[in-house]
């Protein structure tokens, strides 16, 4: 068949190859692994953002080098998501996992001995291979070897919190580095690491896969990657203040935009599509992705705001601006720590619009933000703003992975990773549109300061501070003021907006499931949460042979990525009995293939 690679042959979902005792202190063994997995992956997102003037100076790239050194490895992470995640449901999880690792260690080594901006760009890219790898990965794992539902929610709130600490902890490790060795020493601790998780991993990590049904769809897979590279890259020179009807812009972005279409076109008609899109149907999934959307949505673009806030309206250095965002990790920790207690009490609802509520509450307390430092209001705005997003982020990633079947796992993980790397590049284009729609009126006319440089000088604040440095006398003083009261007028105007916003998600929010439900008696769940029907069954011995399919304990865990089906070798949940429920009882038998479309279904009902 065009377009396609021949299955090798039908197996129920999650049937493991490769035995691993993951019973006990196993299974934490485990998420030690993808938690230093995630971590790597965490940091190289956010840590170059400190090297960047090193590397100006070092290697002297142009400024379309310099905008693609920095943006080629979430631009291509986000574009391969789909691929590499529907391809582990196929080929196996665990295999893409580990060669994510050894991409991901021989790019680090690219990229710190790069004596060429080209090369550094090829490094950056190849780390979002590697990246696109790992992520979806690491949670299909964490799904597969936690089958009980509340304590897989545990381990995803370490997960999540491991996340937290990577983005924030990025620029700091960076700026440590950079005072004590080259720029290149920010890629570099990647190697060592990986050197190790290669083999332990290889080592402690279960196998598993989707059920094998039909082919891959290979043309569909490129068809996700192109339309979703072209889509990000779009987005993204929308958000960097660009001409809107640039080719480079409009291009890229109705290309993107078309294949996306033809790809959902394609998945719909097909019977073994690359991912079943009729699990938007389920109000839990839809409203779910939609959720991070808008979270990602109003609070990725703010974040960037609120980092220039302090560093060019305050005059923080990096490492100060660093610090003073502490608090918001911290809250994010403990949100990530404390969700699975908050999605047992609250439910799914409660929980995701009250994250929602509290997120937006913060926002509009720092609307009260001027133009000098006020400590206690920016460190109580950062901590309700922590908690909220990972709140609002917890119960939204564990309704949606809940809703996918167990052979879907890679590809809901993919879905959720997407919708959060979309949600944040569109976030950083409407809110960078609405700032820059405030603040270049408040730069113009300015007695003493030529029309030349008033239109430099509004096109961001330290373009102006950089104008106002070559002007001196009074009217560099004029810019300076103006740009700053401009600057910080537009903020609160954003902060508006993404308020708006957020109040939006916590209506939306009311669609999801009011109740968080982990199996109901005998294994039986709704519809493959933990010990339910997932895709398969366990109709094999009890020491989980591999002629016994795997069991449907794949109700999803929440936090950045997917979930996958268990692996009966996995162990099974406190008090329950290998291949069974969280109660010892039988998991029920799969269903009939005709019923795909409900296995694995949640029982978030």
């Amino acid at each position: 068949m065009s377009g396609t690679t021949k299955a090798r042959g039908r197996r129920a979902a999650d049937v493991p190859r490769h035995p691993r005792p993951a019973g006990g202190g196993g299974r934490w063994s485990v998420l030690v692994v993808l938690c230093v997995s995630l971590l790597l992956v965490a940091l190289d997102a956010t840590v170059l953002h400190v090297a960047v003037p090193a590397v100006t100076e070092d290697l002297r790239p142009g400024a379309v080098e310099l905008l693609w050194i920095v943006d080629a490895y979430p631009l291509v992470a986000a574009s391969l998501l789909i691929l590499f995640g529907t391809l582990g449901d196929r080929i196996g999880r665990r295999r893409v996992l580990l060669l994510g690792y050894g991409i991901f260690g021989l790019a680090s080594a690219v990229a710190a001995t790069a004596d060429d901006p080209h090369v550094l760009i090829a490094g950056r890219a190849l780390l979002g291979v590697g990246g696109a790898m790992i992520m979806p990965a690491t949670l299909s794992i964490l799904r597969q070897v936690f089958p009980d539902r509340r304590e897989r929610a545990l381990a995803i709130g370490i997960w999540s919190a491991v996340a937290a600490v990577g983005a924030a902890v990025g620029p700091l490790l960076g700026g440590l580095l950079l005072e004590h060795f080259w720029w290149g020493s920010v890629f570099l601790i990647n190697i060592p690491l990986m050197a190790v998780c290669l083999p332990v991993g290889r080592w402690i990590l279960p196998e598993s896969t989707g059920d094998g049904r039909g082919p891959w769809d290979v043309l569909g897979a490129l068809m996700a990657a192109f339309g979703l590279a072209g889509t990000v890259l779009g987005v993204k020179r929308l958000g960097g203040g660009g001409d809107p009807l640039h080719p480079l812009t409009v291009v890229p972005l109705l290309a993107g935009v078309l294949l996306i279409l033809l790809f959902v076109r394609r998945q719909r008609r097909r019977e073994h599509p690359l991912i079943d899109l009729r699990m938007f149907s389920r109000p839990a999934f839809g409203t779910s992705v939609g959720c991070i959307v808008l979270a990602m949505l109003a609070l990725v673009g703010l974040q960037l705001i609120a980092t220039q806030y302090l560093q060019l309206v305050l005059g923080f250095s990096p490492l100060q601006t660093g610090l003073r965002m502490v608090p918001l990790t911290c809250a994010a920790m403990a949100a990530g720590l404390l969700g699975s207690r908050m999605l047992q009490r609250l439910g799914p609802r409660t929980m995701v619009a009250a994250g929602f509520l509290l997120t937006a509450a913060a926002v509009c307390s720092l609307t009260a933000m001027g133009e000098h430092d006020r400590p206690a209001l920016l460190i109580t705005g950062f901590l309700l703003l922590g908690f909220g997003l990972e709140t609002t982020l917890f119960g939204a990633y564990e309704s949606m992975l809940s809703e996918a079947p167990a052979e879907q796992a890679g590809g809901a993980a993919a879905i959720g990773e997407t919708s959060y790397q979309l949600g944040a590049g569109i976030g950083i284009a409407l809110l960078g549109t609405v700032m820059n729609a405030v603040y270049a009126p408040g730069v113009t006319r300015l007695p003493g300061v030529p029309a030349a440089a008033e239109r430099a000088a509004g096109h961001s604040l330290g373009e102006a501070q950089e104008v106002a440095r070559g002007l001196g006398g009074p009217a560099a003083d004029v810019l300076r003021t103006a740009a700053r009261e401009a600057f910080v007028r537009g903020l609160h105007v954003t902060l508006a907006v993404s308020a708006v916003l957020l109040l939006l998600g916590a209506v939306a929010a009311l669609r999801l499931p009011r109740r968080m439900e982990c199996a109901r008696p005998g294994g039986e769940n709704p519809g493959g949460g933990a010990g339910g029907a997932g895709g398969g069954s366990t109709d094999g011995p009890a020491d989980g042979s591999a002629d016994g399919s795997a069991s449907g304990g794949a109700a999803a865990g929440a936090g950045r990525g997917g979930g996958a089906g268990r692996d009966p070798r996995a162990g099974a949940p406190a008090g329950g009995a290998r291949g069974g429920g969280p109660d010892g009882a039988a998991p029920a038998a799969g269903r009939a293939p005709g019923r795909r479309d409900r296995a694995g279904a949640s029982a978030v009902r």
